[in-house]
């Protein structure tokens, strides 16, 4: 069954609490806080599968959920970290926030990429002792893991599409130039599905080229089966648009050429102006005026047209090199760059602005619960990050109490246990 669209619910583990423990050996007095930190939570992540051709195994299973973070112990050992929850995805998935439907990832190749990251460990006691603090009986817990609903979108990646109406040869014609075998037979909708076929033009020399099932007048409004696959369209660098032109289904070649275009356009305007080629297939059951007359109004639109027979072979040697010419001066398979914008974090209303600021041994330590969820969605690494992490410290009022305070350019601020030097 190739199913195409699927929606799932992911977890990434929490972060492990930190501990709290104090040094116990004998002969040795007062031996101090000694808890250690708590564990990394897994992440989630996403890999592309060669092997995979659907989301058929995301159908019935629905959540996946990474390891959480094991809680920190005593003598100043850090808790385990969660395992990272490995997911494999057909190549050409496309990962998109359930909520908003912004692209997060386009997995397009073998490498790993993080969707939801695991919750930071909490730390431990031995963290917060203090000349003045020498006994903290408290420590840190772990930050949650990002968790989300997911839309995934599979984009089949290949580098020529084959367009045209039900019956006008497509599967005919990718049996013929590659190993693949789709169902074929001379009834509508034979093809259900898209099937992919890797065409070998010369040693070391391949492309790989798509049937899109048969699309009809209205597909793109979702009339008839076509519309569920114009989104492998997307993908190719080359569309060959299959036309029959000995009209053999009752229809004139000419209204089909433009109504396949049209629907393509109306799905993506991108499509209307790809790379194309056009094929009079069934030209062995036509006379030489149809074709002629075919040809003028295609070449007149300034695009390549080729006279076809893929049932009897007739011209597919020349369409393959064709094609393969093209390709060479083509950009890649389209990659979609991903638009996720994480949430800001909702500060409304008066007592989630809560904090306190003490000072201890010069340090001016911020206490806040909101901070948390803060630091659980931002990168310390990522200056766009900072940035949003300062502007969220000046509308709280956390900085112009600092200032009220005294605090003078280079004291140490620590918040939640990360210490900054202060810059005005």
């Amino acid at each position: 069954m190739f199913i195409d669209k699927a929606v799932i619910r992911v977890k990434a583990g929490d972060g492990g609490n930190g501990a709290v423990s104090f040094h116990r050996e004998k002969f040795v007095a007062a031996g101090g806080p000694d808890g250690g930190d708590g564990g990394k939570g897994g992440d989630i992540v996403f890999v592309g599968s060669p092997d995979m051709n659907t989301l058929i195994d995301f159908k019935y299973k629905k959540n996946f959920i990474a390891e959480n973070g094991q809680k920190g112990g005593p003598k100043r050992c850090s808790g385990k970290g969660g395992q990272d929850l490995v997911i494999k995805v057909p190549m050409g998935t496309i990962v998109r926030d359930g909520e908003s439907g912004q692209i997060m990832a386009d997995i397009s190749g073998e490498e790993p990429v993080i969707i939801a990251k695991g919750g930071n460990g909490g730390w431990g006691n031995s963290h917060f002792a203090t000349p003045t603090r020498q006994i903290p009986r408290f420590a840190k817990p772990g930050i949650p893991g990002e968790k989300f609903d997911l839309q995934l979108e599979l984009k089949l990646l290949a580098d020529v599409g084959l367009v045209g109406f039900p019956n006008v040869g497509k599967s005919t014609l990718i049996s013929v130039v590659s190993a693949a075998k789709p169902k074929i037979a001379n009834y509508h909708f034979t093809t259900l599905t898209p099937v992919l076929g890797v065409v070998k033009v010369a040693e070391g020399k391949s492309f790989v080229m798509a049937d899109i099932p048969g699309l009809i007048e209205g597909a793109s409004e979702g009339i008839g089966l076509g519309h569920e696959f114009l989104r492998h369209v997307e993908r190719c660098r080359l569309i060959v648009h299959v036309v029959d032109v000995s009209g053999s289904e009752g229809r004139d070649p000419k209204e089909d050429f433009e109504t396949i275009n049209r629907e393509l356009a109306n799905f993506n305007a991108e499509l209307a102006a790809q790379e194309q080629i056009v094929v009079g297939n069934k030209a062995d059951m036509a006379s030489d005026e149809q074709v002629e007359e075919f040809r003028r109004y295609i070449e007149e639109k300034g695009l390549r047209f080729f006279r076809l027979s893929a049932a009897t072979h007739q011209g597919v040697e020349a369409l393959v090199q064709e094609i393969a010419e093209k390709l060479d001066r083509l950009p890649p398979i389209k990659r979609f760059e991903a638009d996720y914008v994480p949430k800001t974090v909702d500060l409304s209303g008066a007592d989630k602005w809560k904090f306190d600021i003490k000072v201890e041994d010069g340090v001016y330590i911020v206490e806040a619960d909101w901070l948390v969820k803060v630091f659980g969605m931002i990168s310390l690494d990522d200056e766009e990050d900072l940035g949003y992490f300062q502007r969220i410290l000046r509308s709280s009022g956390i900085i112009d109490r600092l200032e009220e305070m005294g605090i003078q350019e280079g004291d140490t601020v620590s918040i939640l246990n990360f210490e900054f030097d202060y810059i005005r």
